[in-house]
Parts: C-alpha cells; sequence; structure tokens
C-alpha cells in the first residue's frame, strides 16, 4: 500500500531531517536536503500529486508537469545552435547535441560499448543482464524495454492495429507496417557506406556494418566465445545447455535452431523440396542442394591457409582449422574433456549417461554410436565394404581393414 507523504512533512525538514542525513528509509540513499529525499520517495510510493490539467496526466515532481504543458502549448525554448532543431526540455536538447558532437559519455562495463544517452546504456545492460522489467498484464511476456510492451499490448486489445493493404497482416505501430510494406516494394533505403549493400532495415545495416568493423559485442559467459548479434549467441549458448526448444509434432524431433526446425518440417511436408539433377536426391534448402552438387563436381572452394588443403564446406574448414589452433570449444561438464566438433561431445556424454539410443532389429543389441549399430549389422547382412589393395581381402569395419593392412607393411628380416 502507498503511503503519502504530506505537506507538512516536509515542513519539518530542519532539525529533524539532518538528524537522519536525509536518508532514505526505503533504499538507503542519502540526498543533500530535505525537499529532494521527498521527491525521491515517490520513486518508492508511486505517488503523482502533481496533475495536468489539461489531460488529467499525472505526475511525480512540479518540474516534471511543468516539462509536460509543454506538448500542448507546443513551447520548445531549447534551441540546437548547429541544425536549429528546437525541443521542450534542456536536457532533451544536451542528448541531441550529441548526434554532431559524436561523444558518447556513458560506457558499458561489460562489453566496453559507448552510448549517448544513460538511458540507452540502462536498455543496452539489459541484453547482458537477460532483466525485462517490463510485464504485460494480458498474457506474463516480459520486455527489455518499455515501448515494446506498449506496442505488443496492443495486440491483446486491438487498439489501432494497422493493416497491409496488401496481404491483410497486422501491424501494432504504423512504423512497423511501413517496414513490413518494404517486403513487397522490394524497397532498401539503408546503404551501407562500405560495399554498398542496401537493407530494408536500419537495424539490418547496423549489424551487417559489424562484418565491417569486427564489433562483436555479444559474449558468452561461459567459452567466452564472442558474437555480432544478440540472437546469435542465445543460439550458441543452447551448444552448451543443450536446450533444443523446437520440437517436430510429426515425429517429435528436437532441435535448437529454427531454421534448422523449419528445413525439417518440409521433409514431412514434401514442401519446396530441392532436387539434384544428377542422383535424384532432395534437399530441404536450396543452399544444402548446392553443396551437395560438389560431391558429383569435386568442387572445393574453400582452402586451409595453413596446410592448403581444400575443403567443399566451410563449416567443414573451420573446423579443421581447430587441428592447428588447437581450440576445443566444447566441453563436458562431468569429466571436463573438451572437443573441437560438438557432435564428438554429444557422443561422448553418452559415456557417462550409459544410453545406447541405437538398437539392432535383428538381434536388439544395442549401441551408443550410430556408427557403431551400422558395423554391426554387416554381421547379420555379411556386408564387407573395406577391401584391402594388396591382397582384395575384404573387412566389415575399416579400423580391422587398418590392423590387417600391417601384415603386408611390416619389414620382414
Amino acid at each position: 500500500m502507498s503511503k503519502v507523504i504530506s505537506k507538512s512533512m516536509l515542513k519539518k525538514s530542519s532539525g529533524k531531517a539532518k538528524e537522519k542525513d536525509n536518508c532514505c528509509k526505503y533504499c538507503d540513499k542519502v540526498f543533500g536536503c530535505y525537499s529532494k529525499l521527498i521527491i525521491h520517495w515517490r520513486t518508492h510510493t508511486g505517488e503523482k500529486i502533481f496533475q495536468c490539467n489539461i489531460c488529467d496526466k499525472l505526475y511525480k515532481t512540479g518540474y516534471t508537469l511543468k516539462c509536460h504543458l509543454r506538448v500542448h502549448t507546443g513551447e520548445k525554448r531549447y534551441k540546437c545552435d548547429i541544425c536549429d532543431k528546437s525541443f521542450t526540455q534542456s536536457s532533451t536538447l544536451k542528448n541531441h547535441q550529441r548526434v554532431h558532437t559524436g561523444e558518447k559519455p556513458f560506457k558499458c562495463n561489460i562489453c566496453d560499448n559507448f552510448f549517448a544517452r544513460k538511458a540507452t546504456l540502462k536498455c543496452h545492460q539489459r541484453l547482458h543482464t537477460g532483466e525485462k522489467p517490463f510485464k504485460c498484464e494480458y498474457c506474463d511476456k516480459s520486455f527489455h524495454e518499455s515501448y515494446i510492451l506498449r506496442y505488443h499490448q496492443k495486440v491483446h486489445t486491438n487498439d489501432k492495429l494497422y493493416q497491409c493493404d496488401i496481404c491483410d497482416k497486422l501491424f501494432t505501430s504504423n512504423g512497423n507496417l511501413r517496414i513490413h510494406q518494404r517486403v513487397h516494394t522490394g524497397e532498401k533505403p539503408f546503404k551501407c557506406d562500405i560495399c554498398q549493400k542496401s537493407f530494408a532495415k536500419s537495424g539490418t545495416l547496423k549489424c551487417h556494418q559489424r562484418i565491417h568493423t569486427g564489433e562483436k559485442p555479444y559474449k558468452c559467459d561461459i567459452c567466452d566465445k564472442s558474437f555480432s548479434e544478440n540472437y546469435t549467441l542465445k543460439s550458441h549458448q543452447r551448444v552448451h545447455t543443450g536446450e533444443k526448444p523446437y520440437k517436430c509434432e510429426i515425429c517429435d524431433r528436437l532441435f535448437a535452431q529454427i531454421g534448422n526446425f523449419r528445413n525439417h518440417q518440409r521433409i514431412h511436408i514434401n514442401k519446396n523440396l530441392y532436387t539434384c539433377d544428377i542422383c535424384d536426391k532432395s534437399f530441404t534448402t536450396n543452399g544444402s542442394l548446392r553443396i551437395h552438387q560438389r560431391v558429383h563436381t569435386g568442387e572445393k572452394p574453400y582452402k586451409c591457409h595453413v596446410c592448403q588443403r581444400l575443403f567443399a564446406i566451410g563449416s567443414t574448414l573451420k573446423v579443421h582449422l581447430r587441428v592447428h589452433t588447437g581450440e576445443k570449444p566444447y566441453k563436458c561438464d562431468i569429466c571436463d574433456k573438451s572437443f573441437s566438433e560438438s557432435y564428438n561431445l554429444t557422443r561422448h556424454q553418452k559415456v557417462h549417461t550409459g544410453e545406447k539410443p541405437y538398437k539392432c532389429e535383428v538381434c536388439e543389441k544395442s549401441f551408443a554410436q550410430s556408427g557403431n549399430l551400422r558395423n554391426h549389422q554387416r554381421i547379420h547382412t555379411g556386408e564387407k565394404r573395406y577391401a584391402c589393395n594388396f591382397c582384395d581381402k575384404s573387412f566389415i569395419t575399416y579400423g580391422s581393414l587398418r590392423h590387417h593392412k600391417k601384415v603386408h607393411t611390416v619389414e620382414k628380416p
């Protein structure tokens, strides 16, 4: 229950307040004078005693009300001497002038990014802390900025929804509608001044520019790997947590990334499958088809700058480079053993859990690795795919062939 602070309390500001050093009884913050303490108390009590006589909006301080009244009167007494733009408050003018000066006095103590406004820094820091203080009263969804909450709530109230006249999609703000309409018009008004690439959204351009600057402000607190975008960091963190939030309703398969999940769904609905014109194999994305076609063409466009080895896939080169650097970013949380590839970590963890999900349909023997199951099944089929090039003897596993070859290569006295 909020406590009302009367004006009579303000009059007792002399002796009694000084004895208590003007200290806030809620948070122990100390103020130079008792009147400032009274104003600060309203932060805790939520009390707003100053009312606008035009729109009835309430404020905690008389100064804030005075600034608000300029919205109605149109008075903008603070003018920028560079661009002549005017503002209702001196603090807003001061923030604006940093656009011209480039001054960014507020520094993030986590990623060392600088900001022109203290409020922008405060919002930015929530990306690191994960704090989302603005909660929707309809669905309990939380947001890190108040304006995003306001837009979101319009979904529930149907207040002033803006509709696209081409596809009928609804948006909570006219600005979001305008951005969406660029999907239909193809308009890309934001251009990179380094490579001339254009984008439909200013935020997308900002993220793109980090490719040129090398800026990676989002850092993983587990392995210290850094990323240029927040959503990429969140996707990466699932490598450590093992979280797979995207579930296929048809086959119950789980996915860590939404892109992989959407591609998988095309398998079930047979939608937009891309077929190889050489072997008729189908793929869920055009990119996967292009990579596959290199099996037929022999193309290997990715080259290791250390040993000059060539690779067909960029991600394979990335993993290969760890042979040279010794990097092993995937660490077992049970025995601290590290691996250069995530799938090797997943395979290793089954040693601790004892999980053997791969079962032989013939003899019901179970295996921890799918490769071991395939090797085992050759016992039943009689397949011996690994042939010796010295004596034409064949073996079920590559390991058995490698052991056999020692018979031919060993030096005889």
